[in-house]
């Protein structure tokens, strides 16, 4: 048993000591694929996912130096399983990217000699069971051992990417570590007699070369589509339900689908991060769980890039909007981008954003990933964003303060900007604008559009969130009209019934915009419930 070569069993009965939801299903995908021209698989998906959890599964199931049998007799693989004879029947070679880069770090070393580190490291492990000729190619000394030991090799590759992203600006040592792929994986003599299967998996799908696959032979199950991937990929509805059923907390679903779930794929809806619900759990609290630990995915860095339509799109996104995003030009690093849609489609590698690939919108899937972006408007100053959150945060306390003008003058100004439609020529327009002047809010405040009545509906409500002194708002809106006629629907439809189990002050905002003037006006009126 080595580091690299046959890591044996003990990382996955760790995991499963601890509060294990059964994904040994995916173990039944990889039998299926062995001894067929489809065996080279890559599955990425976003940090926090599971992916060294399912590296580490399927170590200990094909490793042929440890029993596993046992280990996995409980779990849903051995209902599945038509092929026994793969348990613990190969030669695995286990190479976690990400450990190689920390080892650099620790030695002080360049990144520039990581592709012979992982060489060595793994001649090194065969080294340690049966004589190498140093003389020969790391592909010879494989196929050598494959025949020595009459096992063929399982590669399973962790954090494949971290290169990738990793030596973002190092295109020569991008260019050998993908060489190192293609001479494992793409050449026709060694893979197919060395090699039964491949399980790769990071969060960026196999960097392009021009418009293809860097390693053309693999089949890919990204985020977007991940295929017959999609239940392994995070938590389903009947994990949590056993989730909850386990834990000894007081933590219900409907609290873990507001803050974790969002994520959606073709026949798998919805889906949950499951790092975020285990820490929940584990801790007894609901917050995020978010780890930035890579600053090169610092999401200030992405969306503060300078292309056009992208800080609109990051405000609409923060506002509650669904943006469509072309997802075809995106190179799958972290390096090359040619406009906002590349950008916007590695904020969903990287977990930002959630993508309806019927759609092809996006949105920000649920209240952890909303505190990331929310956490833009604290720190405005370090956001290109800083200008409408100076506007946004003027116009609330002229509302506060009840100042109908100083209102309407600020919403003239966002009007004015690049938040507001190319097109402003009806109420939905002035809506569109609305939800940008009141973007400063979205931590405090809940949002709903169009919340039903008894008469009629309200066009935005806001309702202060958790226990606040701010009064809560209904806001109004005419087009070629008056606020006040505003002002008067909100009364004669009687949309404050709306919020008869609200006991704070209301305020009752009418807003309206002239064509003719071209300009904003709004009234406010107080509605004190003490």
């Amino acid at each position: 048993m080595g580091i690299y070569l046959n890591p044996g069993n003990e990382d996955f009965k760790r995991i499963i000591r601890s509060n294990y939801i059964d994904k040994t299903g995916l173990i039944d995908i990889i039998n299926s694929k062995i001894g067929t021209t489809n065996n080279l698989v890559c599955v990425s998906r976003p940090r926090r996912f599971g992916k060294s959890y399912a590296a580490q599964m399927l170590c200990a199931y094909y490793d042929c130096t440890c029993d596993s049998r046992e280990l996995f007799s409980n779990y849903q693989i051995s209902q599945l399983d038509d092929k026994p004879e793969y348990l613990n029947a190969f030669n695995v070679i286990y190479l976690d990217i990400t450990s190689f880069i920390s080892n650099l770090n620790s030695k002080s070393s360049s990144i520039n000699s990581i592709v012979n580190d992982i060489q060595d490291a793994v001649i090194k492990d065969i080294a340690a069971v049966t004589d190498v000729d140093y003389e020969d190619s790391f592909t010879g000394i494989l196929l050598k051992y494959v025949g020595q030991s009459g096992k063929k090799l399982i590669f399973i590759i962790d954090e494949w990417d971290a290169i990738i992203r990793e030596a973002k600006d190092n295109s020569e040592i991008q260019t050998a570590y993908l060489n190192l792929l293609r001479s494992l994986f793409k050449n026709g003599n060694f893979t197919s007699r060395a090699v039964a299967a491949a399980y790769m998996t990071g969060i960026l799908p196999i960097k392009k070369d021009g418009t293809e696959s860097a390693v053309s032979d693999f089949d890919e199950f990204t985020i977007i589509n991940p295929g017959r991937f999609a239940e392994y990929t995070g938590f389903n509805e009947d994990d949590i339900e056993k989730v909850c059923q386990k834990s000894k907390t007081n933590i219900s679903e409907d609290e873990l689908r507001e803050w974790y779930d969002g994520y959606s794929f073709d026949g798998v809806n919805p889906i949950y991060n499951p790092y975020s619900v285990m820490q929940a759990i584990e801790m007894g609290r609901l917050e995020s769980y978010w780890r930035k630990t890579t600053a090169a995915e610092t999401l200030f860095t992405y969306i503060n890039m300078d292309f056009k339509g992208l800080q609109e799109d990051i405000a609409r996104l923060i506002a509650g909007e669904y943006i469509h995003v072309d997802i075809n030009s995106f190179n799958n690093d972290v390096e090359n981008f040619n406009s906002k849609d590349d950008v916007l489609t590695l904020l969903i590698h990287l977990g930002y954003l959630a993508y309806d690939y019927n759609t092809q919108m996006v949105r920000i899937p649920n209240k952890e990933v909303r505190t990331e972006f929310e956490s833009l408007l604290k720190n405005e100053s370090r956001s290109k964003l800083a200008d409408l959150v100076k506007k946004s945060e003027n116009l609330f306390k002229e509302t506060l303060e009840e100042n109908g003008n100083a209102v309407a003058k600020v919403i003239d100004n966002i009007r004015c900007s690049e938040y507001a439609p190319t097109f402003y020529n009806n109420e939905q327009a002035l809506r569109y604008v609305i939800k940008f002047a009141y973007i400063c809010c979205i931590d405090s405040y809940q949002k709903v559009e169009e919340l039903p009545s008894g008469k009629g509906v309200a066009d935005v409500v806001y309702l202060p969130k958790n226990d606040s002194n701010l009064p809560a708002m209904i806001v109004e809106l005419k087009w070629n009209k008056t606020e006040s006629a505003a002002l008067q629907q909100i009364k004669e439809k009687n949309y404050p019934a709306i919020l008869k189990d609200y006991y704070g002050d209301i305020l009752l905002v009418g807003v309206n915009y002239d064509e003719i003037t071209k300009e904003h006006s709004c009234v406010i009126e107080r509605l004190s419930r003490k």
